[in-house]
């Protein structure tokens, strides 16, 4: 037969191949060809075929016919052959292969081999595959190896009874007098004998730096490097966590660190090693700047290797040592810039890791740049890093901020409010993450029940989910008195969305004796709008419209006055202008077209999404926590109440409240009943006032007036009368009734003049 092809032609053939199929074609032939080879027990080219049947078996392909082939190539006498024989064994052979038993006595003889590779090659192969049965076997002769005074044997040896013990747990008895020397850093007993020895050791370190030229041990000019490294390596060791071990190693460790030579990979393996025991031993301060100081040297240097090593020691030392870390910054963000993938994301965790308040700006500048130029596997850590920078970092007007800017999205309520509800289920330790994602539940949870979205898979939610989620928040330690205020508001506007009125009762009125006073004053106000201002509870809870924003300020809310965009002067807060549908502003134009009337735009009287608590008892005044009237507090004086219109069935009356607080405004309760037998649908009531007048025109808590008199509607109207003068109103009326469209108008101007005396 010719001879094979060499493993090296093999692959330079493989790789020419320029489809899947072809290379298979490849593979096959070359396989029929090694089959052919072993059938013909050709004990020449053995094992250059079974080295081709291992990289082809590292390719996918099946090699398990090799098996034998294996076990013939240890029992061979020539090295090489051994070679290949144990490591086709490690890899095509597994614990259930019957042939386990025939590489037993092989690898006995190999063990008591008179030349050390071959007993490694033994050692190795066993501490890999070998089964329980040939542990046991075999652990007798391991034992022997691991007393050895050869290192070579010994470290395989003890990697081996480690496999060993693993396989037959009750041989661990054999091995624990062996192991005794191999137990400096774990045994407190022969911790505490080698520390004597640390004067020692810095004798020989000392003598290594100091000495000349030693051509016997001199690697690239510097004296057997190889025992300085490990000689360092054991002082790490024995000075970890012991004072005087430590101060007896740092004057050599200084000294090493500054007589290295840096130009060769030889002195910088040994000042790597420098730095780690310096770090881990309990050094003087200035020796540990020394050591960082080398890392960023490192940072300089051309070798990957090398920097990546200096980022990642970095990384472990910046939580201990973070001044000194930060006087390398700018070199650590150019590495940000680095081709090589392992750097950038070693520079990107390290970046962050140096975030605080005073460099903030400058870093979230680099590594936002970084965030949009980097690869794509980076950008997701890369934007969860900047985001837990800013939760730490930014401004507490971040999340008003981010509010104003969802309302205003109304196209994408219903995916971020899915989105905040699922990320609310991951994590609720991100403050300001948990209250926006309160305040959007509270606003849109109907959105969320709805499963209406299509930017993605919409989700299955209940109304008990949606409440555990805020219950969540609410009794959890890693919510802050703020967040909490945000999760009981949102359950609180949930009530008006939501039917599971009863358990957001009993949520609330818990809170009711909270510990937390602003907590407490909510639930307060919250529960006295359920019992006694529960008619008003819809239109005071109302989604919340579109927020303006000023640049100084942030979210600042408006109200029409006069047909202008002004402050709003009314006690209410935080009312913000709803936009009126143009058909209905004409016809309201239409309405009040006299030159010294002004329409109102409707408005809704949302809950505060910021931490001051207080708010909605603008309209829940006589309740008083101190049991005397607060001056943030509405306190109502008794006015007659009144009769507006009444014509074909519809009443509407007019109650009166007025402030103390402020005495030019006073505060309409309109009530609309129906005495006919059908139901008025799509209700709608519109009103104006004079040009000296501010009039605010809260959503009614229905559009439907009950038939027979079963129910009314309540809206609520806002009048300021800086001048005290005879309030005169025009109101449209606007409904359905009995499938007919209705339209009146009346001019009201018989108020009770005690409203602003």
């Amino acid at each position: 037969m010719p001879a094979p092809i060499r493993l090296r032609e093999l692959i330079r053939t493989i790789r020419t191949a320029r489809t899947q199929a072809e290379e298979r074609e490849m593979i096959q032939k070359e396989c029929a060809a090694i089959r052919s080879s072993f059938r013909e027990e050709d004990n020449t080219y053995r094992c250059r075929n079974v080295a081709k049947l291992l990289y082809m078996h590292m390719l996918g392909y099946p090699a398990h016919f090799g098996q034998l082939e294996c076990l013939k190539l240890i029992a061979s006498q020539k090295f090489t052959d051994k070679r290949i024989g144990y490591l086709g064994a490690m890899l095509l052979l597994d614990e259930r292969q019957d042939v386990h038993l025939l590489m037993t006595n092989c690898i006995k003889n190999d063990l008591n081999h008179s030349t050390q590779y071959v007993q490694g090659l033994a050692l190795c192969t066993l501490g890999c595959m070998g089964s329980a049965e040939m542990c046991r076997d075999l652990a007798g002769e391991v034992e022997k190896l691991l007393k050895t005074s050869n290192s070579y044997l010994r470290k395989k040896a003890a990697l081996c009874a480690v496999h060993v013990i693993r396989k037959v747990p009750e041989l661990m008895e054999m091995f624990l007098p062996a192991t005794k020397k191999l137990m400096c850093e774990r045994s407190p007993d022969m911790l505490t004998h080698f520390r004597k020895l640390v004067p020692q050791l810095v004798r020989i370190l000392k003598n290594l730096i100091m000495s000349g030229y030693s051509p016997e041990h001199d690697v690239s000019g510097i004296s057997d490097p190889f025992l300085q490294v490990r000689i360092l390596r054991l002082l790490r060791i024995l000075g970890k966590g012991d004072d005087d071990s430590s101060e007896a190693m740092n004057d050599i460790l200084a000294q090493v660190a500054t007589n290295t030579e840096t130009s060769k990979n030889v002195g910088n393996a040994i000042l790597y090693e420098t730095v780690l025991t310096i770090m881990d031993i309990k050094s003087e301060s200035g020796l540990r700047v020394l050591a960082i100081n080398i890392l960023g040297r490192f940072l300089l240097n051309n070798d990957k290797n090398i920097r990546y090593v200096a980022l990642t020691s970095l990384l472990k030392t910046v939580q201990t040592d973070h001044n000194a870390v930060q006087r390398h910054r700018s070199t650590i963000v150019d590495c940000l810039k680095d081709l090589d993938v392992s750097i950038k994301r070693r520079a990107m965790e390290l970046s962050f890791a140096l975030v605080n308040g005073n460099n903030i700006r400058g870093m979230m500048k680099e590594l936002l740049y970084f965030l949009d130029s980097c690869d794509p596997e980076f950008k997701a850590d890369c934007a969860s890093g900047v985001f837990l920078a800013a939760e730490n970092y930014v401004r507490d007007d971040c999340v008003p901020n981010l509010i104003q800017l969802i309302t205003n999205s109304s196209e994408m309520h219903a995916y971020t409010v899915q989105r905040l509800y699922k990320a609310l289920l991951d994590d609720i330790s991100q403050q300001p993450l948990v209250q926006v994602s309160s305040w959007c539940m509270g606003e849109y949870g109907d959105l969320l029940l709805s499963g209406q979205c299509e930017e993605e898979e919409p989700i299955q939610v209940s109304e008990d989910e949606v409440l555990d989620v805020l219950e969540g928040v609410l009794i959890s330690n890693l919510s802050s008195p703020v967040t909490r205020g945000y999760a009981l508001t949102a359950i609180m506007k949930l009530s008006t969305r939501f039917s599971s009125v009863n358990r957001i009762k009993r949520v609330v009125s818990i809170y009711g004796s909270s510990i937390d006073v602003e907590l407490q004053q909510r639930a307060v106000e919250y529960n006295a709008l359920f019992k006694k201002y529960d008619h008003m509870r819809a239109a005071l809870l109302e989604r919340m419209p579109v927020m303006e924003k000023t640049a100084a300020n942030g979210p600042t809310e408006i109200v029409q006055t006069n047909g202008e965009a002004e402050p709003s002067v009314l006690d209410v807060k935080h009312v913000p202008s709803a936009p009126q549908p143009s058909v209905q502003a004409n016809d309201l134009l239409d309405l009040l077209s006299g030159n010294d009337m002004v329409p109102v735009i409707p408005t809704t009287v949302p809950t505060k999404p910021a931490s001051a608590g207080g708010e909605l008892l603008d309209l829940l005044g006589d309740l008083s926590l101190t049991g005397e009237p607060s001056s943030s507090l509405l306190v109502f004086i008794s006015i007659p109440p009144m009769t507006a219109y009444n014509k074909n069935g519809l009443k509407i009356d007019f109650t009166f409240e007025r402030s103390n607080s402020n005495p030019n405004v006073a505060v309409i309760t309109i009530h609309a009943s129906n005495s006919t037998e059908a139901d008025m649908t799509d209700f709608v009531f519109q009103a104006a006032v004079p040009k000296t007048f501010q009039l605010q025109l809260l959503s009614p808590s229905s559009n439907v007036v009950p038939a027979l008199n079963k129910g009314t509607i309540t809206q609520v109207v806002k009048v300021l009368n800086p001048q005290k003068q005879q309030l005169r109103m025009r109101i449209k009326l606007t409904y359905n009734h009995r499938g007919s469209s209705v339209q009146d108008l009346a001019e009201v101007n018989n108020f009770p003049t005690q409203s602003w005396q």
